[in-house]
């Protein structure tokens, strides 16, 4: 573990670790959701925010934002990606950028079995859409090696723990 981990990790006491756990399980829907958060935990509003200032100075919140069921919206095709790019390929932050990407991350490759060592998930309305952005993408950059692999069904999906590492409690 590095320095730099530790020493964040160092900064927050147990209260800052409570305070990650209620926000893991979501913000309130209310008019003072913070409050909220305050009264399960008996800390004063203010104190609350003070905190989650000083974790989101400290790197250790990166930010705070709504999650939505993207099936209920419409955003049905989910595709990972795998991608063969070539020796010396420098567009990894065009192939980030793309509409509906939501993780690009490399890969070792398995020589002689899966050549592939860019990964790309996409989120989308359409398998069409996927396929278009992907196709004209791989057009523009050279690529000719790549596998669109659909989700067939959603076996799981919880935001991923940092604080309890059991997964209890996530909803």
């Amino acid at each position: 573990m590095s320095a730099f981990i530790a020493s964040r990790r160092d900064q927050m006491d147990e209260t800052d670790r409570a305070i990650l756990r209620e926000l893991e399980l979501g913000v309130p829907l209310v008019q003072q959701p913070f409050a909220g958060i305050g009264v399960a935990l008996g800390i004063p509003e203010e104190e609350i925010l003070s905190r989650i200032r000083k974790m989101k100075d400290a790197g250790i919140i990166r930010k705070i934002r709504a999650r939505i069921n993207q099936r209920e919206i419409g955003i049905a095709a989910n595709a990972l990606v795998a991608w063969n790019v070539p020796k010396g390929w420098d567009g990894f932050e065009r192939l980030a950028d793309l509409p509906g990407v939501s993780h690009c991350y490399l890969r070792k490759p398995v020589p002689g079995k899966w050549e592939y060592s860019v990964y790309t998930v996409h989120h989308n309305r359409t398998q069409d859409e996927v396929y278009s952005i992907v196709r004209r993408f791989a057009r523009e950059e050279g690529i000719t090696g790549y596998q669109v692999l659909f989700s067939t069904e959603e076996l799981k999906r919880v935001p991923a723990v940092r604080i309890d590492q059991t997964g209890e409690g996530t909803r």
